[in-house]
C-alpha cells in the first residue's frame, strides 16, 4: 500500500469521534488530555508511557488511577508512534527518525540517550532481552541490539510483503501485523538471520495484534480474528468475530480481550471459547481510542485526540446504582418467585422501569402492581429506572428464582 494512503487510512480511522454516551459492563475512571494525537501506551509500575504523534512521549502518573497526570515529556523530531519500556528506557519509533532511545529513570525529565535510524517509517517496537524488533512499515522487520542504550546496533532484518504496522515478541517468534500481509510469523532464534516461517492473510487489511499462549489475536479492518500459532509453520483461524471499525490495539487479560476500535470506542470480547468469541462490554463515550495496555484491573487506552483514558470492566451488563427514588419505581422484594411486584411511584407519572437481564437486554417494561416474570430463566437481573427532568438513571439489582 502507498505510504501516504496508510498514514491517510489510519488517520481517518481514528480521528473520528464516537459522540454517543453509551456503555455495557465498562466504567470510565479517570484519564488526562495530552497536546497531540496519542497513539501508542506502554505502562510501567505507577507510569504511563504515551506516544503522542506530533506531542512526543508523555510520562503520565496513574498511581491514581481516577486522578493521572502529566510528570515529564520528550519532544520529538517526527510522530512518535508505538514504544516499549524495559528497565529505565522507553524505545519510541519514531516514524521517519527511526528508534530512539530515552531515559525514563527520571520521569519529570525524559531524555534522550540513543537512536538508530531505520529504512522507513517505524510504527510500533517491543522489546525482549537486549533486542528492540521494530515494525518498519516497507521495511518491515528490523531488530535492534540494545544491549547498551546509548549506542543501539542493527542485530537482523526480515522483510515482509505488505506494511509492518504492529509487532509481538513471544519466545523466539516475532509476530507481525502487515497490513495486507495478514500476520506474519518470524523466527528470530538465530537473531542474525530472522527468517518467516509462516503466515495467515485475513480478507480485510490487519493492523493491530496480540498474542497470549497458543494464539495469536489478529484484529483487522472489520474483525477480531483468533489463530492458533502452536505450529508456527501453519498459523490457523478458529475464531473470529466483527467489529464495526478497525481493531488497531489488542490486550489480552486471562479470557478477556480488551480492543481499541477508533470510533467505535473501547470494547471487551470473552475469548474463552476461542471458537466462538462474544462482546461483553464496550464504552463508546471515547475519542479514537488506539493501542490499549492492561494492568490489574483496569485498561489504559491511547485515545487519538484525547490522551489517556483509564476504563474498567466490571463483569456484569449492568452496574447496580445508587438507591432508588423515594418516590420512583421500586420492587417490593429482590428474591422473585413468578410475580415482581412494583411499589406505587406516586405522582412522578413520568417515571419509567425496564427489567434488564445481566448483558443488558431488555427483557420486559415494568409497571406499577405485578409484572409476571414466570416466563423468564432464573438468575441476575436488573431494574432499570429512569425519571423525568433528564435524571440519572438507577438500577436496583434483583434475582429471580422458579
Amino acid at each position: 500500500m502507498n505510504k501516504n494512503v496508510c498514514l491517510l487510512v489510519l488517520g481517518l480511522l481514528a480521528a473520528t469521534v464516537a459522540l454517543a454516551d453509551d456503555s455495557l459492563g465498562v466504567r470510565y475512571i479517570g484519564g488526562a488530555d495530552t497536546p497531540g494525537l496519542a497513539y501508542g501506551i506502554a505502562l510501567s509500575g505507577t507510569h504511563a508511557y504515551i506516544g503522542d504523534c506530533s506531542g512526543g512521549l508523555r510520562v503520565m502518573d496513574i498511581s491514581n488511577p481516577a486522578s493521572p497526570f502529566e510528570t515529564g515529556s520528550w519532544a520529538s523530531a517526527d510522530y512518535a508512534r508505538g514504544l516499549a519500556v524495559s528497565g529505565n528506557y522507553a524505545y519510541v519509533a519514531c516514524g521517519y527518525t527511526g528508534l530512539r532511545v530515552i531515559d525514563i529513570s527520571n520521569p519529570a525529565n525524559p531524555t534522550e540517550v540513543g537512536a538508530y535510524g531505520l529504512p522507513d517509517y517505524a510504527w510500533d517496537v517491543a522489546v525482549s532481552g537486549n533486542y528492540a524488533y521494530v515494525a518498519d512499515e516497507d521495511a518491515g522487520l528490523h531488530i535492534i541490539n540494545i544491549t547498551n542504550p546509548l549506542n543501539p546496533v542493527l542485530a537482523g532484518v526480515c522483510d515482509t510483503p505488505g506494511n509492518a504496522l504492529t509487532v509481538v515478541v513471544s519466545g523466539d517468534h516475532a509476530y507481525v501485523a502487515d497490513l495486507s500481509g495478514g500476520l506474519r510469523v518470524i523466527d528470530a532464534s538465530n537473531i542474525q538471520n530472522p527468517v518467516e516461517v509462516g503466515y495467515y492473510v485475513a480478507p480485510d487489511l490487519t493492523y493491530g495484534m496480540a498474542v497470549s499462549g497458543n494464539c495469536a489475536y489478529m484484529g483487522d479492518l472489520n474483525s477480531l480474528r483468533i489463530i492458533d500459532v502452536s505450529n508456527p509453520a501453519s498459523p490457523t483461524e478458529v475464531g473470529f468475530i466483527g467489529t464495526s471499525n478497525a481493531v488497531e490495539g489488542v490486550a489480552i487479560v486471562g479470557n478477556l480481550a480488551y480492543l481499541g476500535e477508533g470510533s467505535a470506542g473501547f470494547r471487551v470480547v470473552d475469548i474463552s471459547n476461542a471458537a466462538a468469541p462474544i462482546e461483553v462490554g464496550y464504552y463508546d463515550l471515547v475519542s479514537g481510542p488506539t493501542k490499549v495496555a492492561a494492568s490489574g484491573p483496569y485498561a489504559y487506552c491511547a485515545c487519538w485526540g484525547n490522551g489517556l483514558g483509564i476504563y474498567q470492566y466490571y463483569g456484569a451488563g449492568i452496574e447496580e446504582g445508587r438507591q432508588p427514588r423515594a418516590n420512583g419505581l421500586r420492587p417490593t422484594a429482590t428474591v422473585i418467585r413468578g410475580v415482581l411486584m412494583i411499589g406505587d411511584r406516586g405522582p412522578r407519572t413520568g417515571d419509567r422501569a425496564e427489567l434488564l437481564d445481566a448483558s443488558g437486554r431488555k427483557m420486559l417494561d415494568l409497571k406499577t402492581g405485578a409484572n409476571d416474570v414466570s416466563r423468564l430463566a432464573p438468575g441476575v437481573y436488573f431494574i432499570s429506572e429512569r425519571g423525568t427532568k433528564n435524571e440519572e438513571p438507577r438500577t436496583v439489582r434483583i434475582v429471580i428464582q422458579h
